[in-house]
């Protein structure tokens, strides 16, 4: 049971991570012209990919100042849970193993 719930911590922040580098990417999509919100499949990949990122992201864009146009908060919350991530793995995965097994 342990390992399952360390799979699952694992899986859910990796898939948050690839999301938020894909809004990043789709982002830079719509500014430089290459794709437009008049595809329907784009428009609902973007609704999706914002409404997954949004709640992570938003706190850190209402702090962090824009700098030139350029939103640095993706950099900061992928920072955040790189951090989270091995954080779990190095102190409350073993302990969960441990106990769960």
């Amino acid at each position: 049971m342990g390992y399952a719930i360390v799979w699952l911590v694992d899986a859910v922040i990796g898939l948050m991570i690839l999301f938020i580098i894909a809004s990043a990417i789709l982002s830079w999509l719509f500014a430089f012209d290459v794709i437009n919100h008049r595809n329907r499949f784009v428009s609902q990949l973007a609704n999706f990919l914002d409404s997954v990122t949004r709640p992570l992201l938003e706190p850190f864009r209402r702090i962090i100042p824009s700098l030139g146009g350029i939103d640095i908060s993706p950099i900061v919350v992928l920072l955040l849970l790189q951090f989270a991530r091995i954080l779990f793995m190095r102190t409350a995965a073993p302990a969960l193993i441990a106990l769960l097994g």
